[in-house]
């Protein structure tokens, strides 16, 4: 989630970012029954370090070892690690991927206020390399549980979160797929088809009040330029932060143009959906 979005964006550089289920051997009676049951999904408290930080995350997967796991990585808006990602970790989870919900700032900090939010973030939009070293160190983590497929590997981030997954991708991190969810594009980063290897999927309001016409031409210029495979989605009268069933309250109480809306929401996962699908498979 991002306030005074352009204010932000002008700063230099725009922003770049488990316990394992105990495996035991089966009779070919249990493994008969355990390939009929639905799976159930775990969500755990995991700590993972980033130099010394603590990022006070979850991760997310269900208990079907019979087959590995894809890792997607939740970078949640400028909020901190909230219920939303939380949940959205969960149905990642249910739909057969390991999701790291990715406690940005440390220490499981929550702003409660614009002010925090800004101050809390305005360092990931001054050097990416902060956000792109944490979202590394998730990877790092999910890399030693033994669900996982460790050759498929995606990024997702929300507002704050969408222009750190970006980010990431420009400074070249080796990802499959990476989706943006009402994320800022701007960038003083150079986007290269040789740095930018990860497909791309950016679901955009129509109606977001944060990123102007022109930034979203811009940056569609420049993924062009650099022959970027991405996709953008744009969706009618969405604003800013539509995948957020929080924002409506939170932009009336801090008169944000931002607010829920459940028809953008719905479609933008479900071109999420098909996109992963895509490129994890």
């Amino acid at each position: 989630m991002k306030f005074a979005l352009g204010t932000l964006l002008a700063i230099p550089a725009a922003a770049l970012f488990m316990t394992a289920c105990n495996n035991h051997s089966s009779s070919n009676t249990d493994a008969t029954q355990d390939s009929t049951k639905t799976p159930t999904v775990q969500v755990t408290d995991v700590t993972i370090d980033a130099s010394g930080v603590p990022l006070k995350s979850v991760v997310a997967f269900n208990d079907d070892t019979a087959t590995k796991k894809p890792v997607i990585v939740i970078v949640p808006e400028w909020w901190g690690l909230d219920t939303h990602v939380k949940n959205v970790a969960q149905r990642l989870a249910d739909l057969g991927y390991f999701a790291v919900g990715l406690d940005m700032y440390g220490n499981g900090k929550l702003a409660d206020n614009p002010d925090s939010a800004k101050a809390w973030a305005t360092p990931f939009y001054a050097n990416p390399k902060m956000a792109y070293d944490r979202i590394a160190a998730a990877i790092a983590k999910a890399k030693t549980y033994a669900q996982v497929d460790t050759s498929r590997i995606a990024a997702i981030g929300f507002c704050f979160g969408g222009s750190c997954v970006l980010n990431a991708a420009r400074l070249g991190m080796p990802l499959k797929g990476i989706v943006s969810f009402h994320g800022g594009l701007a960038t003083s980063l150079p986007i290269t088809k040789e740095l930018f290897t990860a497909s791309a999927l950016i679901c955009h309001g129509g109606a977001d009040k944060f990123v102007s016409p022109e930034e979203v031409a811009t940056f569609k210029k420049q993924m062009d330029s650099a022959g970027v495979k991405y996709v953008f989605k744009e969706y009618a009268n969405a604003t800013h932060a539509f995948t957020n069933p929080a924002a409506t309250a939170t932009g009336k109480k801090f008169n944000m143009p931002i607010e829920y809306n459940a028809a953008a929401d719905t479609a933008s996962w479900n071109d999420m959906k098909a996109f992963l699908g895509a490129e994890l498979k």
